[in-house]
């Protein structure tokens, strides 16, 4: 394939997942709004542990053996057989060890209502490993316009059909873990009928080593990713109780939704697109350099403007009963250009053959975190939301790293646009203590929210409108791709928009 329609390929996909993502931020704000308010903090501390272990099973299960279909530059239907036979064998093993398990997990967080949960989202897990070879081919089709619809659907299915009249009827937490059941089902049947795949097992063929390699590292990775990502929940689980989970839980999730749709549309298209200039890493640089330049220069401001938002976001959205999720949420938000950077750099590290070096990198942060958890936990789930603040902001220094190393960049060609990002940020910041002060004799959430974030919007707006120079070369580029129109209105207003291809940086 030509450099030229896979570059076509990638930026259709861009495309449709950056409207799928959208579409799923807004569906997915409104149900944990509607879910959270229903259920209060203690029946969402349950989901939340239960959340933890099906995403520790998951990343054990889900696609480990699959993921092999995603990096090779041509698979054959044995390669999918040997993936999905595995798949299914992992899955299979990952959700009779939850079952197993679940009475103890009860024991451990000292609440016998997590025991039905982790026994009910067991099923998530052997259905999610059964999916995972059909998506992760999608993925690598770079078909992500049935990708992000299928997954909008399952999601609508799940937790607005199925999970918030199970709430209204009082089912409490299992209303939760009956819709990620839901969800995960259909995600499979639909992914399956956009991408149907052999199945007939075979438990061995000549590229199967390579395929179990592969397999273990990704084991490997998502374990030590899964440990900095849910110990801090896990720990105030246990140090705490489940209503501090909940709290802390619907915060993390709300200030990931961002990251999450985010790096979910774009990384797998960067990936899939990255297996196929392993043999190019010029390209393969301006590529990753135009998301990292999108990200530091639009996400940052967006950030900042989010996290002085949280509280009147928290109140509007969640009612009083969750305002000490405000402070935890603020903190997140600040997080997101980290979370995002980080997310958009692992790709590199897979296509140039250092996938290892994730999880190597990780194990010394991860013998710090632990201990600064455990002594920060009894504290309350401020200090726990400083530490894993902390470790995310690390964790995205030593990837992003990593990934110059293997591509011979320095951090050189990241300090423009991070000090634009910076910048804007700080505008916003201004303009949203500008907004909410004048707001203030108010006392109403929404005329501050909207006060505050309509201030920034118009003030970076109006910036970008007299020097659109200021979001940088790169990040203008990308944006002139994904929206012609505003290419040419960022052209007219005289920025020098220049082709991505050939966007030169010392390699």
């Amino acid at each position: 394939m030509s450099s030229k329609p896979l570059a076509a390929l990638a930026e259709r996909a861009l495309k449709w997942s950056a409207l799928t993502t959208v579409a799923r931020f807004v569906l997915q704000l409104g149900a944990q709004v509607a879910l959270a308010r229903m259920l209060g903090p203690g029946n969402y501390g349950v989901y939340g542990i239960g959340m933890a272990v099906l995403t520790f099973a998951t990343f054990i299960a889900g696609g480990s053996f699959s993921y092999s279909l995603m990096l090779q530059p041509k698979i054959t239907d044995d390669d999918i057989r040997f993936s999905f036979t595995w798949q299914m064998m992992a899955g299979a093993l990952a959700g009779a060890a939850m079952f197993a398990a679940a009475p103890a997990i009860a024991v451990f967080f000292n609440d016998p209502r997590v025991e039905g949960m982790v026994q009910l989202l067991s099923l998530a897990c052997l259905i999610s490993a059964a999916a995972a070879p059909a998506t992760l081919l999608l993925q690598r089709d770079l078909n992500f316009r049935a990708h992000g619809l299928i997954q909008l659907a399952s999601y609508a299915l799940g937790y607005l059909v199925v999970g918030v009249p199970m709430a209204l009827k009082g089912y409490g937490a299992y209303a939760l873990g009956t819709a990620c059941v839901v969800q995960s089902t259909v995600t499979l049947v639909a992914s399956y009928m956009a991408k149907p795949h052999p199945v007939r097992p075979l438990f061995s063929h000549a590229g199967g080593s390579v395929a179990l390699a592969t397999g273990r590292t990704v084991f490997l990775t998502n374990v030590v990713n899964w440990l900095l990502s849910n110990l801090d929940r896990v720990l105030i689980g246990r140090v705490l109780n489940t209503h501090a989970v909940g709290l802390y839980s619907v915060a993390y999730n709300l200030a990931s939704i961002p990251n999450v749709l985010l790096v979910g549309a774009l990384q797998p298209a960067f990936l899939a697109a990255g297996a196929k200039l392993q043999d190019n890493p010029q390209r393969l640089a301006q590529g990753w350099l135009l998301g990292l330049a999108c990200i530091l220069v639009l996400v940052t401001p967006a950030a900042v403007v989010f996290a002085m938002l949280s509280a009147d976001v928290v109140l509007l959205l969640y009612g009083p009963a969750w305002m000490e999720a405000a402070w935890v949420l603020a903190i997140l938000f600040l997080c997101l250009p980290a979370w995002c950077c980080w997310g958009m750099s692992t790709p590199v590290l897979w296509n140039t053959d250092r996938k290892h070096l994730e999880y190597q990198l990780q194990l010394p942060l991860l013998a710090l975190a632990v201990p600064a958890w455990w002594l920060i936990a009894p504290a309350g789930i401020q200090g726990v939301a400083m530490v894993s603040a902390a470790v995310i902001f690390t964790r995205a220094v030593v990837i992003i790293a990593a990934a110059l190393r293997a591509l011979g960049l320095s951090w050189r060609v990241l300090v423009p646009d991070v000090a634009r990002g910076l910048a804007l940020a700080a505008v916003c910041a201004v303009a949203v203590f500008a907004g909410q002060h004048a707001a203030a004799g108010l006392h109403l959430p929404l005329v501050s929210l909207f006060a505050g974030g309509l201030a920034a919007l118009a003030v970076l707006l109006l910036l970008l409108g007299v020097r659109p120079d200021l979001l940088g070369p790169v990040a203008q580029s990308a944006l002139a791709r994904l929206h012609p129109r505003l290419g040419a209105r960022l052209a007219q207003a005289g920025a020098p928009v220049v082709d991505v291809d050939v966007v030169k940086r010392p390699l």
